[in-house]
């Protein structure tokens, strides 16, 4: 019997991700405190991409608990600049330093994804993608901030590459999927040799 699939996540470009792939799935967000997960991680040092693979475990597991004989996609993304993580932005003041912080130079974006099955991790994945802003006035950011609005506090780093956020940018090497949060060719490869999709 095929197991059934469950993406531990709320988002909402995620469960769009798996929609599109034509992937039959039932999301349920995970029920962790995320902050108290990478506080501690943060402060013995640990690298950012390394934050991102703890924290899609533990929604993952925490999920997989909850539905042992699902087959449970965890993901989590983390945004660094050099050793500095970023987090959403709390408000539009916040939000502005972060664009400020990203002018003119390049970010990575850094998306891990785990598949738990009975609370026995199957799977793990790391994926980067750098991300270079092209250089921004305190202005520019001003305006840009007014159009967008709250949609700036949804996101890490305070833009939305699928929306106006495309426009700050000069360069990106990285897919798609990682960039939203959820490598989907490696992910689409795992399920199929775990049996969980159509090969």
């Amino acid at each position: 019997m095929t197991p059934k699939l469950i993406l531990a996540s709320s988002s909402p470009f995620r469960r769009m991700l798996m929609e599109n792939a034509g992937l039959p799935f039932e999301a349920h967000a995970a029920r962790i405190d995320e902050r108290a997960v990478e506080v501690p991680l943060e402060k013995a040092g640990a690298k950012p991409d390394a934050v991102a693979l703890v924290l899609a475990k533990a929604k993952a597991e925490e999920v997989s608990s909850r539905f042992p004989d699902g087959l449970v996609i965890g993901s989590d993304q983390t945004m660094s600049l050099g050793d500095r993580v970023f987090h959403k932005p709390k408000d539009m003041a916040d939000a502005a330093g972060h664009l400020q912080a990203l002018s003119g130079v390049s970010h990575r974006l850094n998306s891990a994804v785990a598949i738990v099955r009975d609370g026995v991790l199957l799977w793990e994945y790391l994926a980067h993608a750098e991300l270079t802003m092209r250089p921004l006035t305190a202005d520019f950011i001003a305006r840009h901030l007014s159009r967008v609005g709250e949609r700036a506090l949804s996101s890490v780093g305070a833009y939305q590459l699928e929306g106006e956020g495309i426009q700050l940018f000069e360069k990106i090497e990285g897919d798609y999927f990682t960039i939203l949060g959820l490598p989907m060719l490696p992910l689409l490869k795992k399920l199929r040799e775990l049996g969980a999709i159509d090969g």
